[in-house]
């Protein structure tokens, strides 16, 4: 299992010191950005991943849980992010969103929330690197796994066996030692935060993981 590490709960204050031990241990690095409209909470911006850019070649997976995803494609692709991920349910046109994130030479990803079936993303599975299954509400950290996740990645996994597709599947929210055992043999990525930030031994935690 792979496992992207999201840092929104990690400690700020001294977020190198927080990440330096475990960054270069997860397979991807989870940047949750918010922008205080599409989501209640605000996160931080282009200026922090760029910040965190030389730390590791890890790649990062940015999130953008935002309103207009598509005025700040730019500055995130510039930041060094590998992937770009942003919500179907988000005021956006998407696939135009798609190609502007693919004209930087940075991987596609589409996001949907709780109440969002795959139905509502079929037509632009062919042009996606990477599905986010939300199984929590987005804007939060530290929720509890949503099982309706699991059929949906279930059906993200069939549909890309039939279709000779190549997106990534990816979920997140709520993710530990208790609720990944349930919904890993359809992922190819689990998105973790609390269950290893909040950790006295943060390596442990992600071996857990890894080993799933």
């Amino acid at each position: 299992m792979k496992v992207a590490l999201s840092i929104l709960t990690a400690d700020f204050m001294r977020v190198n010191d927080s990440l330096k031990e475990i960054i270069n241990d997860v397979d991807y690095v989870h940047m949750d950005i918010m922008d205080g409209e599409f989501v209640p909470n605000i996160s931080f911006g282009p200026a922090v991943v760029k910040s965190l850019r030389p730390m590791t070649k890890v790649p990062f997976d940015t999130h953008l849980m935002i309103l207009h995803p598509q005025n700040y494609i730019k500055q995130f692709a510039e930041a060094g992010s590998q992937y770009i991920t942003f919500h179907v349910e988000a005021d956006c046109d998407v696939m135009e969103t798609i190609n502007l994130i693919k004209s930087y030479g940075v991987k596609a990803g589409l996001s949907i929330k709780p109440n969002t079936t795959v139905e509502e993303i079929k037509k632009y599975l062919p042009y996606l690197d990477l599905v986010l299954v939300m199984s929590v509400e987005p804007g939060f950290g530290g929720q509890k796994f949503m099982v309706s996740a699991i059929d949906k990645c279930k059906e993200l996994k069939e549909l890309r066996e039939k279709n000779n597709y190549n997106y990534l599947i990816s979920v997140d929210g709520g993710i530990n030692d208790k609720t990944l055992p349930q919904i890993s043999k359809y992922l190819d990525l689990a998105v973790s935060g609390s269950y290893v930030c909040n950790a006295d031994n943060k390596k442990e935690r992600l071996e857990i993981l890894h080993n799933m």
